[in-house]
């Protein structure tokens, strides 16, 4: 098979369900390396002595498969099975198929098989396939690179060094052994985000911008508007009303909002212009418009916990941005928040941790995220820098009135603070960014 990047982290979640009952679902945004994970699964397979005649791959966006029914996907299937033997089926974007789950569903009961599936709308899961699978699937969320992935994509190699003061740190070194400094490939990294798909085109401007173009057309025709119409009491989406709502999602990564407060800013800040006949944009209107583009796994929502009360809190909730490349696409780069984007990606690398994560409320003040994985769980403060008074205070303010004995950490672009304050540690990013922790 082609020679094909890696992405262990998925790949180890696959084969930890190798040839188990559940359906293997590999979900995430488009371009984000699903149909990647799903071709190494199957060179793994060839490479561990199953033969390529049980292996059956479909890609319902090739032309070859234009035109199939849920029928002709089975007839297809049905005629490659082999009997007495262990088949291994793959099907990516099967969700063009009508009824496609029900297809799926035989295959489970009539042959002795393994099933791969990818996916880039949640509604799959939410509504269709669950109906149909009963909790016999595990979904594998897939996202684009990270940072320790974007570095190596990009050709380059990490090394371990111990620094003059007697700590390991790591450096960066190209094909030609020259070495790169960490922060100049973290800032290429928050301008023009972790597709894979950058890594052969390189990080020209121009070609950045026109791929995050096709991603984001893409997106939204494929997975937010045609989706939406396909749906039980669908509703026809504004192209016009649908990207601004994104572009103030964009803009407003990591705070409070609430569906009203998106409407009443659309109209006050111009950014819509409001129509005599039809007034503001209804906030019922922008809630299934921010379920829609959730649902594309283009925002993903995080809820407030309240860290006393030990609940959910159900109002004002945030939103972060899949890629930091799509976000300065949509957005403009404007070099002016990194506050907001080192946060926006301290979120997503969490996720690839495994974490399930929620923004903290304690009184009147608020821990960034509160990691949580099974019994284990960390507190996390994000911010740009850590020199001056102010700073320091206002961030380690919220983690001194945590009680609890778990671990609290403020992370940080500064890499000469070491401090340790009321068992709080502050760590680089970089060297949070680049740990071993999750492989």
């Amino acid at each position: 098979m082609e020679e094909i990047k890696q992405r262990n982290i998925y790949l180890k979640q696959l084969l930890a369900f190798k040839d188990q009952e559940p359906v293997k679902i590999i979900t995430g945004i488009r371009r984000c390396g699903k149909s990647t994970v799903m071709k190494l699964m199957m060179k793994y397979l060839i490479e561990h002595d199953t033969p390529p005649e049980q292996i059956i791959y479909m890609n319902f966006e090739s032309n070859k498969f234009d035109d199939f029914d849920r029928k002709q996907v089975y007839q297809y299937v049905q005629e490659r099975i082999i009997t007495g033997r262990k088949m291994y089926i793959f099907l990516d974007e099967p969700q063009t198929i009508e009824n496609w789950n029900k297809t799926v569903n035989s295959f489970q009961v009539d042959f002795n098989c393994d099933i791969y599936i990818t996916g880039s709308n949640a509604y799959l899961l939410s509504s269709e396939y669950a109906t149909y699978l009963s909790g016999r699937y595990v979904e594998i969320k897939m996202l684009p690179l990270s940072f320790k992935e974007f570095i190596t994509f990009q050709g380059y190699t990490l090394k371990d060094y111990v620094s003059p003061i007697g700590e390991q740190r790591k450096r960066a070194y190209d094909s030609l052994g020259e070495m790169t400094e960490i922060a100049d490939l973290f800032e290429a990294y928050v301008r023009y985000g972790g597709f894979p798909v950058l890594s052969d085109i390189g990080l020209e401007q121009d070609k950045v911008l026109a791929i995050l173009d096709g991603i984001y057309n893409t997106v939204v025709k494929k997975d937010i508007i045609d989706r939406a119409n396909l749906k039980p009491n669908s509703h026809t989406i504004d192209s016009v009303l649908l990207e601004k709502v994104c572009q103030f999602l964009a803009d407003n990564i990591g705070s409070s909002i609430s569906f009203n407060n998106i409407s009443n800013t659309l109209v006050s800040n111009k950014m819509l212009q409001e129509r005599k006949r039809h007034g503001k944009p209804a906030v019922r209107t922008i809630s299934n418009y921010v379920d829609d583009i959730t649902e594309a796994y283009l925002f993903y929502p995080i809820k407030r916990f309240d860290i006393k009360g030990k609940e959910y809190l159900q109002t004002l909730g945030k939103y972060y941005m899949v890629d930091t490349g799509l976000r300065n696409y949509l957005l403009g780069y404007r070099g002016i928040d990194t506050g907001h984007q080192i946060e926006n990606i301290v979120y997503f690398e969490l996720l690839r941790r495994g974490y399930d994560v929620a923004v903290g409320k304690i009184g009147n003040k608020e821990v960034d995220f509160i990691a949580i994985k099974g019994e284990e769980k960390t507190y996390y403060q994000v911010t740009q820098e850590m020199r001056s008074e102010e700073t320091i205070t206002r961030e380690l303010a919220p983690l001194k009135e945590i009680k609890d004995n778990f671990p609290k950490i403020v992370l940080t672009l500064d890499s000469n603070i070491k401090l340790t304050e009321d068992g709080i540690r502050i760590i680089n990013l970089f060297d949070f960014m680049l740990s071993n922790e999750f492989e």
